[in-house]
């Protein structure tokens, strides 16, 4: 059994539809049991939103003339596809009834001149709706018994718009009722990936990026033999090949290694996907729809040792470095507990974190955008601490980017972070801070934004991984 994902450019239009269903039926063909998970045509998502937060903006004419572009759009592609007749039809109608539910949410959202979590979720969800029927009709004229599932009746939430998480239990319970039976008579699943629903039935999302995620929720409710996430890489990579013209795809990682790499920027993979692949050791393969011969790249428990301790760069752009600082933190308990206590209950995510061995200060990196809310939440926390100076500043250094090197072999390897550090004092490039975690599978460093591409070559020719 398969859990295949196609992303956004893998269903990009009617020719790359077509590829992603020649690759699912080949897999199908030899007999093995296939799930598929798709996302939305690419720019679909991004449109969506346009579109509703137009509406809460009072601009009829916008969402109108975006909800006409979609119909459109897919319109061609239908018609590309499916020759006229019934089946080119009937696919026609169900697609005009979704975006003409999608035109009356964003009507709702006009006339209240709001735009809630909820409500986007609930417009944003439509993308995968349509990308799923139309390959489930088109497996289906193909000669493979295909059908499209809404995600919605499978993937069980809590109530956190905009950034689900998933209830597995409930979740397994649903996915093996629905998809088995199909899988047993020999159906194509194919699965709206991004969208589930709580327990009451309100459309929820995961994040974006969240097929990968559903897919990999999908594998382990079935206990997949693997889960391949196909996209338009061939696989992870050394570094960001735009960066890094030498970069060369890597033939397996670990989970670990993996999910440092999801974390600190490289693309590949949602961040969450590692977790329900790892927990019942499902093997997950990322391949390249449009290089379907070429192997990409598999991750596994335990990777095969090779002689190179790093096996990738990573970077985080667009980041800001906020510290705490004050002579009278040293040796007070709790200090951190209410940094960190503040900025979570401004749900902003904290992608680094560092601290002086004297306690005097304590630094942490989060996205630009959420500075001034951490900047005004530890403020407000540390007003007595501030008027006592017992602490002297909370401040944030902007454009700062966070460079990841990671590799298993790291572990016990001495001279790996000197090798890192001096590759970027040979060149001039100033280090802010430092974070290593016990793991030693990553070594991370905040820099300037503007030397971040140059920093990952110096790094990526330090270790010679384009070798």
């Amino acid at each position: 059994m398969i859990t295949m994902k196609f992303g956004g450019t893998s269903m990009g239009d009617a020719q790359r539809i077509l590829a992603v269903a020649r690759i699912v039926q080949d897999t199908w063909q030899k007999g093995e049991k296939t799930v598929v998970v798709v996302s939305a045509m690419s720019g679909v998502t991004d449109s969506l939103i346009e579109a509703a937060t137009s509406a809460s903006r009072r601009d009829g004419e916008r969402f109108r003339r975006i909800k006409e572009q979609l119909l459109a759009r897919h319109q061609t592609v239908v018609q590309e596809l499916l020759q006229e007749g019934e089946r080119q039809d009937a696919l026609m109608r169900e697609l005009k009834g979704l975006l003409d539910g999608f035109g009356d949410l964003c009507q709702s959202i006009y006339i209240l001149g709001e735009l809630t979590a909820r409500g986007l979720d609930a417009v944003s969800s439509l993308g995968e709706r349509l990308s799923a029927r139309i390959l489930a009709s088109l497996l289906s004229r193909k000669g493979a018994n295909s059908i499209p599932v809404d995600g919605t009746s499978l993937i069980v939430t809590n109530d956190h718009h905009g950034q689900a998480n998933p209830l597995l239990g409930q979740t397994r319970e649903k996915v093996r009722a629905q998809l088995l039976p199909l899988l047993e008579t020999g159906v194509i699943p194919v699965v709206t990936g991004f969208i589930g629903a709580t327990a009451e039935g309100i459309t929820t999302t995961l994040g974006r990026g969240g097929s990968d995620y559903t897919a990999a929720i999908v594998g382990n409710c079935l206990d997949s033999d693997e889960i391949c996430i196909w996209s338009d890489v061939d696989g992870v990579m050394t570094a960001d090949p735009k960066v890094v013209k030498e970069a060369k795809t890597l033939a397996e990682v670990s989970y670990a290694e993996m999910a440092e790499l999801s974390y600190f920027g490289a693309k590949v993979l949602h961040p969450k996907t590692i977790i329900p692949a790892m927990e019942k050791g499902i093997p997950l393969r990322i391949r390249n729809t449009f290089k379907p011969q070429h192997p990409g790249t598999l991750v596994v428990g335990e990777a095969i040792q090779t002689e190179r301790a790093v096996k990738s760069i990573a970077c985080i752009k667009r980041m800001s470095l906020v510290t705490v600082e004050g002579r009278g933190m040293v040796g007070v308990p709790g200090v951190a507990a209410k940094v960190f206590s503040a900025v979570a209950r401004e749900g902003i995510s904290v992608a680094m974190i560092s601290q002086s061995s004297s306690e005097r200060n304590i630094c942490f990196v989060i996205p630009q955008e959420a500075t001034p809310q951490a900047l005004k939440a530890l403020e407000e926390e540390f007003a007595q601490e501030l008027s006592r100076r017992n602490i002297d500043r909370i401040w944030a250094q902007g454009d700062v980017a966070i460079v990841a090197v990671v590799g298993a072999g790291m572990r016990g390897t001495p001279g790996i972070a000197a090798k890192v550090f001096g590759a970027l004092g040979r060149h001039g490039i100033n280090i802010i801070c430092i974070a290593q975690g016990s793991s030693e599978y990553n070594i991370s460093c905040v820099i300037d934004e503007k030397d971040a591409d140059d920093a990952v070559n110096y790094i990526h020719q330090e270790f010679g991984l384009g070798e």
